[in-house]
This record gives structure tokens, C-alpha cells and sequence, in this order.
């Protein structure tokens, strides 16, 4: 289970409402690009196409002579590569680690990693997860079950923080059912003073940072994290696109595709304000 299955996940339900949706002229000669996606996934994938993996994939679609064509759930996106990709509803899933075992992976488009935020008229908290033992710090707000919530256990925060991370999605059962918190709210939390600090992967909260009325900053932290038994907990990732596993002809497109449109990509995680770093595939 790739790390945005426990911080942001990325697969979805088969929606009934499920509709495609042609965004933009392309060579007829050509296939649209069918792409899978959420609408309800901000910020990387909302109806109307305005989240940044939706631009990356009219990017995308564009570099290989395609019309990009959206294949729309309304449900959250953790069961996209099951209930759409598997099901041939559509060919391709955003936002997959390159590790995912349940699909072939493109080469990375981006890779970024969890950061800090906290106010930008605060003293800088520091890179090292370790930082977030400080005294100073509090109130952590984290998604359940992502690598932040677990840096704040590793830090001895985390019995405090609990009541205060369940009242963020109001206190409902996690059982049984996906509960998690808005991105938004992470980064609502902080600018409210409700939180100290907001543990995040930076590429869930940039738009919100970006966009927001109280000046933020977002510190990467080290991937130097270890749990109390020796295992290392991963905080940065490479950002790919899956493909079904007999898929690699698509897989082979995409990837050329990624190299010819790299300068168009990084322009739109740029607007996005993701920091970015050097993928490793």
C-alpha cells in the first residue's frame, strides 16, 4: 500500500455517476488518453479538471498527439486502480508510487515529501523530524495513519494530540469506513493558531499554503525517519502513473511523454508551489 493509501488516498469506489469527459481537441487519428480520476480529490484531481495532476494530464495527453479524456468518480480516490483501472473503465491512474505493485509504474513526473508547516512569522522549526519533540510544539495537525501522525507518536506527542486530531473530522468512527482529514484543514488548522504545527505531504497542502491569508512556510524534513524498532519510515516519494500490468505500450508512451513534456510539468507544480526534489527513478 503506497503511502498516499494512508496519508491522501488515491483510489476510489466505481462511481454510478462516472462520466468521460473531453477536454480539449487532439489528432483524431489518435486514441483519447482515457484517465481515471476523482472529482471530489483536491487538489490533485477535481471536477472541471482544476486539480494538478488533471493539468499535468492534458499536459501529458497533449505531448502524445491525444485528447485527454476524464473517466470522473465521485467518490474518493483510493479504489480507482480496482474498481476503474482493473475493470479497463479507463487506462491510467495519477499519483501512484513507483513501488505500487498493482500496476506498472512510469518513470517518476515529481517527487516531493512531507513537510512542516507552520507560520511564517515563527522562528523555523528545523528539517529533522526530531524538531518536532520540541517543546514549542504542542498541537499536530496529521492525517490518520501517514507518516506524520506516526512522527508524532515517535516524538511523544501523540496521546496528547489524539482527542484533538479526532475532533478534526468530527469524531466520526473510522471503522469500516474512509475517514480522513481535508487537506485544507491541515493548513486552516495553523493559520487559526488551533495547531502548531501541520505535518503533511507537501503536495497535499502547497495550494492551501500558497493561497493562504496568514503567511506559511513549508520546511521538507529529512528522510531520516525511523521508527523506536529500527524501520525506517519513507518521507519522501516519487510520483508516478500506473498502468494495468499488460499495459506497456501505454506504459512506453507515457514515459516519452513525461521526458518531452518535463518543462510543462514542472510549470504547473511550480503555480502550484510544490518544493520539489530529484526523483530517484
Amino acid at each position: 500500500m503506497s503511502h498516499r493509501f494512508a496519508g491522501r488516498v488515491r483510489t476510489a469506489l466505481l462511481s454510478a455517476a462516472a462520466l468521460l469527459a473531453p477536454l480539449s481537441a487532439a489528432s483524431a487519428a489518435e486514441p483519447p488518453l482515457r484517465i481515471c480520476a476523482s472529482s471530489v480529490e483536491a487538489p490533485y484531481s477535481i471536477a472541471k479538471a482544476q486539480g494538478f495532476e488533471n493539468k499535468i494530464a492534458v499536459v501529458l495527453a497533449k505531448a502524445m498527439g491525444r485528447e485527454a479524456q476524464f473517466v470522473w468518480s465521485d467518490k474518493p480516490a483510493i479504489y480507482l486502480v480496482r474498481d476503474f483501472l482493473d475493470k479497463n473503465a479507463c487506462d491510467l491512474v495519477f499519483g501512484v508510487d513507483s513501488e505500487d505493485e498493482r500496476v506498472l509504474a512510469t518513470k517518476p513526473y515529481f517527487r516531493t515529501g512531507y513537510v512542516f508547516v507552520t507560520p511564517a512569522d515563527k522562528p523555523e522549526i528545523g528539517s529533522s523530524w526530531e524538531d518536532a519533540a520540541k517543546p514549542d510544539y504542542k498541537t499536530f495537525a496529521v492525517r490518520f495513519s501517514s507518516p506524520g501522525e506516526l512522527i508524532v507518536k515517535q516524538a511523544g506527542k501523540y496521546e496528547d494530540n489524539l482527542s484533538y486530531n479526532l475532533s478534526l473530522v468530527n469524531f466520526e468512527d473510522k471503522r469500516n469506513r474512509y475517514t480522513q482529514v481535508p487537506a485544507d484543514k491541515l493548513v486552516n488548522e495553523v493559520v487559526n493558531g488551533d495547531a502548531d504545527v501541520a505535518i503533511a505531504f507537501a503536495s497535499d497542502v502547497a495550494r492551501y499554503v500558497k493561497a493562504s491569508s496568514k503567511p506559511l512556510r513549508m520546511t521538507m524534513i529529512r528522510d531520516d525517519f525511523k521508527r523506536s524498532d529500527g524501520l525506517k519510515i519513507p518521507l519522501h516519494f516519487d510520483q508516478a502513473i500506473g498502468v494495468r500490468k499488460d499495459d506497456a505500450g501505454l506504459l512506453k508512451e507515457l514515459n516519452a511523454a513525461i521526458d518531452k513534456a518535463k518543462p510543462e510539468i514542472d510549470a504547473v507544480l511550480n503555480d502550484e508551489g510544490i518544493p520539489t526534489l530529484q526523483p530517484n527513478g
